[in-house]
């Protein structure tokens, strides 16, 4: 952690229970550590637990980049019933008695026995790189929230969006269940919407259903058995500025006179650097005592500062992640 007269700098990873908005624990670290600067990599719903990364002071500058992190999820996914939320939380749309065949084959699935339709469904999904957001979304529609948008009534059509489900793989399930429901872990890309999973399957396998729960156990390298609760969030628990840089990008040093030179705003090149940056990824560039300096890409055509920290001025700055940030990252 890093406090200076403008306030504590670092990153901290909570353990976000069921019930509060991802805002609401922003409002919740504002106060308990005493500044306004905090941003979330990241939104979970209010029916949703697990790993919410908080960024305060300069580390809401990383925010853009661990915010693109993959994300893992637990997740039910029940079927029966479809919601207008997609979720358990919203009013019903749709109810059906689920088919004899999905019980039979909820049962040889968790088995390790063929099930050809669900086997058929899930394939759907993994080899799916386009998804359609629930209307009840943050995403800005004409300026203004979806879900605040089909709240009054209006019939909002979102456009697909390009996602990727990295892995899914079944967990459990209980096909005499009044719902039967299955219960997969899964690894997304950023943007992905796991209460859309949930509509999907339903659709694919001609059955309504809905997300019954949602546990987001890993946020990149930030894991839910690493992470604090919400009531034990206090400055001493934040990972220092340069710490949480190195955990969540590839790192690189830079000699002592080329980090003079990016605190003058001035262009790097290869001989700038103790070892060379990846290229054509985001890096943390780091002076010769560990401390962070700066965001930055290598490319091509050489070097590209994106986020100076400190008093590094930046070349490229991105927006500020101050509020709760990434509306396309909600679940």
């Amino acid at each position: 952690m890093t406090n200076s007269a403008k306030g504590p700098s670092g990153l901290v990873a909570v353990d976000k229970p069921e019930g509060p908005t991802s805002h609401d624990v922003v409002g919740h670290a504002r106060r308990a550590l005493g500044t306004r600067k905090v941003g979330h990599a990241g939104t979970l719903d209010p029916l949703a637990s697990g790993v919410l990364v908080l960024l305060v002071g300069e580390a809401t500058k990383l925010g853009p980049y661990v915010t693109a992190h993959a994300k893992r999820y637990t997740a039910r996914v029940v079927f029966g019933l479809s919601t207008e939320t997609l979720d358990r939380q919203g009013a019903p749309t749709a109810t059906a008695e689920p088919p004899a065949w999905l019980r039979d084959e909820l049962a040889a699935l968790i088995a390790g026995r063929p099930a050809p339709r669900l086997d058929e469904a899930l394939a759907t999904e993994r080899a799916r790189t386009a998804q359609t957001p629930p209307a009840f979304s943050a995403i800005k529609v004409g300026g203004k929230a979806s879900y605040a948008r089909a709240r009054a009534g209006e019939t909002v059509e979102l456009a697909d969006r390009s996602v990727e489900l990295k892995r899914i793989d079944a967990l459990g399930s209980d096909p005499l269940a009044e719902r039967p429901w299955l219960d997969v872990d899964l690894v997304v890309s950023k943007g992905y919407y796991v209460r859309s999973l949930a509509r999907d399957l339903g659709l694919s396998l001609g059955v309504p259903s809905h997300l019954g729960a949602l546990r987001r156990t890993e946020s990149g390298p930030f894991r839910v058995d690493d992470a604090i609760a919400l009531t034990d969030l206090h400055r001493a628990a934040l990972v220092p500025l340069a710490e949480a840089a190195r955990r969540g990008l590839p790192a690189a040093t830079l000699s002592a006179e080329a980090t003079r030179k990016a605190r003058q705003g001035k262009r790097l090149d290869a001989a700038d650097f103790v070892e060379l940056p990846p290229l054509g990824e985001p890096a943390a560039w780091l002076d010769p005592d560990g401390d962070l300096v700066a965001v930055g890409t290598r490319n091509d055509e050489g070097f590209q500062l994106h986020r100076g920290f400190g008093c590094v001025p930046a070349l490229a700055e991105a927006p500020s992640n101050d509020d709760a940030p990434a509306p396309d990252e909600a679940t």
